[in-house]
């Protein structure tokens, strides 16, 4: 997400300071040292306020010269899908979302893909979609209270706080007993 003027800054500043103890230092990439950067640009780019695409591709690390010095690592398992007893589900899954990131899925109209979602994907109860949502993810999840392989095994994701809140609400409105909050700082007590 970083602009490649942050990286590039970051080679000149490494190859100033390496060169006091190497004088070769000043011809080396980033002072001779590893630098490792981690991402997927189909998902991650770096935001130009009110630029145009080509602004954004500019902005982008492979258009910094020191792209053509970079090795690209590809990751090729899929560690989800280990020992997941529908495995085939989740493969064919995992292989659409690559295929959209390709560019495989769905026609283009300048620029703009139509791409249709597979309809066990969709939530087809629209009078309670949260409802939904929490019953797919979390079915019976009164009676996994005690149980966290549970909960580490499942998640909800939600593009705002305000929707985490929703959700959240929901699920504390079917637990019985008291609710409780529990408050944090983030400084240190004096004492």
């Amino acid at each position: 997400m970083v602009n490649k003027m942050c990286v590039e800054a970051l080679d000149r500043s490494m190859r100033d300071i390496c060169h006091q103890s190497n004088p070769d230092s000043m011809d080396t990439l980033f002072g001779g040292k590893t630098v490792v950067f981690g991402g997927d640009f189909r998902q991650i780019l770096p935001v130009i306020q009110k630029g145009k695409r080509e602004d954004i591709v500019d902005a982008s690390l492979n258009s910094s010269y020191l792209w053509d010095y970079v090795t690209v690592l590809k990751l090729t398992v899929n560690m989800r899908l280990c020992g997941i007893e529908t495995e085939a589900n989740t493969r064919s899954f995992a292989q659409w979302i690559l295929d959209i990131g390709n560019g495989d899925v769905g026609e283009s109209e300048d620029g703009v893909f139509d791409i249709e979602i597979p309809q066990d994907l969709l939530i087809t109860d629209l009078d309670d979609p949260i409802g939904s949502i929490i019953s797919t993810i979390y079915p019976d999840y009164l009676f996994n209270l005690g149980n966290p392989e549970y909960y580490q095994q499942r998640a909800i994701l939600a593009p705002t706080h305000e929707v985490v809140n929703i959700i959240s609400d929901r699920m504390m409105m079917c637990l019985e007993g008291e609710e409780r909050s529990y408050f944090s700082s983030d400084g240190i007590c004096a004492s």
